[in-house]
């Protein structure tokens, strides 16, 4: 048996220098022209085959523009691949940064201000890397496929979905696919691990509001698009508690409203947004029919027009069998002492996308001590001699996931 494990401390330097390059250059959403770069740069040094992956609709770009996003047209994911044949295994990392400002003193702090790789996602793509040099030495003896997959726009809950739609998950179809995230308030070394469901699905509602507007002395010649938005904002929080059931964890919070301008005018528009989490399929779905019928309802019983726009990220599914598969290549790196389950998060990942599609696993490897800031935190900070662990996670469980498959057959 290769023991991954020790062959990757031949390039942990490396994967360390790719991680710092990427945290000191830092983009965001779906457009990544340097990141892309860097990564295809590096896989050609490694002899990997890869393809630009990715296309925005222009009505997709249209939709988050509208929703505060900055406009994007291009998708700069990128698919590399290592053997050939099937079975095939997907590996994938995110590669796009958040708007924060880094608060942490390391001389490869951001260099743009405002923005951040606070999320790990820069130590994500150089453990993939990591792992494509230690799959690229074993290429002959894969027995299989091995799919990489950088994804930009994780943070906008839709970068995957644009990958899939042109086909990443084809031309060789994926059968099954593995994923890390950092935690840098986990201990150190340690891998969660959870059969199930992993991350809260996220459903978005903004809803533009269209009355009538008028003098505050006259009420009854308007249509008051700020009392039309307050009553939503009552009726949407109240169906949580009366149409969830009491043993599912569901939320719905509102992040945003808008509306008028001065004392004396009743507005014209307002626009309410807000988001629901939730675990459970069953009543995630009732939910996402009957916000959009509350909608309606309060806004037509008080004679406004709306418009709404969605957006819509489902749960990671973690599949129990393959979880059950590859168990023991993962404790061949971490150790069984070190695998725990810190239970489900309470964010969502849009790794879904692909989770819903093929049996997968997405596991959560501690990079740092309990108490020690989050993720999506200016003052977060990893500590890098745990990277090489995803580097051989990575590499060992595709490359012992694929022999199983072979003697299976």
């Amino acid at each position: 048996m290769v023991n991954l494990f020790e062959e990757v401390h031949a390039y942990e330097e490396q994967i360390i220098k790719d991680r710092r390059y990427l945290h000191q250059h830092p983009e965001l959403g779906f457009e990544l022209p340097n990141t892309q770069k860097y990564i295809q740069q590096r896989l050609d040094e490694i002899g990997i085959e890869h393809k630009s992956c990715g296309t925005v609709p222009p009505e997709v770009s249209e939709k988050f523009a509208g929703a505060g996003f900055p406009k994007q047209t291009q998708c700069t994911g990128i698919v590399a691949t290592i053997g050939t044949g099937s079975p095939c295994i997907l590996l994938r990392a995110d590669m796009d940064a958040l708007p924060i400002h880094e608060e942490v003193d390391v001389d490869f702090k951001s260099t743009k201000k405002g923005l951040m790789h606070a999320c790990g996602h820069d130590s994500h793509v150089a453990m993939l890397l990591g792992a494509a040099e230690l799959l690229k030495k074993h290429e002959a003896s894969l027995e299989g496929t091995v799919k990489l997959f950088f994804q930009p726009g994780e943070e906008w809950g839709y970068g995957s979905k644009l990958m899939i739609d042109d086909g990443a998950l084809e031309n060789p179809t994926v059968d099954a696919a593995f994923g890390i995230h950092i935690m840098p308030d986990q201990e150190a070394g340690t891998l969660s691990v959870r059969k199930g469901t992993l991350t809260q699905a996220m459903d978005t509602y903004m809803v533009d509001i269209t009355g009538y507007g008028g003098h505050s002395s006259q009420p009854h010649k308007t249509i008051d698009a700020n009392m039309i938005m307050n009553q939503l904002y009552t009726s949407l929080n109240l169906l949580m508690t009366r149409e969830s059931p009491p043993d599912q964890s569901v939320t719905f919070s509102i992040g945003s409203m808008s509306g008028g301008t001065v004392t004396n005018v009743i507005p014209e528009k307002a626009t309410l947004s807000g988001n629901m989490r939730s675990y459970d399929q069953k009543s995630r779905d009732h939910l996402c029919e009957r916000i959009p019928e509350m909608i309606d309802h309060v806004v037509k019983a008080w004679r406004g027009n709306y418009e709404i726009t969605e957006f819509h990220t489902p749960t990671t599914y973690n599949d129990p069998d393959f979880i059950d598969s590859i168990t023991p290549f993962m404790e061949e790196v971490i150790g069984s002492e070190n695998m725990v389950d810190t239970g489900p998060l309470s964010g969502s990942e849009d790794f879904s996308y692909i989770s819903q599609l093929v049996p997968s696993a997405f596991v959560v490897l501690g990079t740092g001590k309990e108490g020690a800031a989050p993720v999506h935190n200016p003052r977060m900070f990893q500590q890098e001699d745990i990277f090489k662990y995803g580097a051989a996670l990575h590499a060992n469980v595709a490359m012992e996931w694929l022999a199983a498959q072979r003697k299976a057959d």
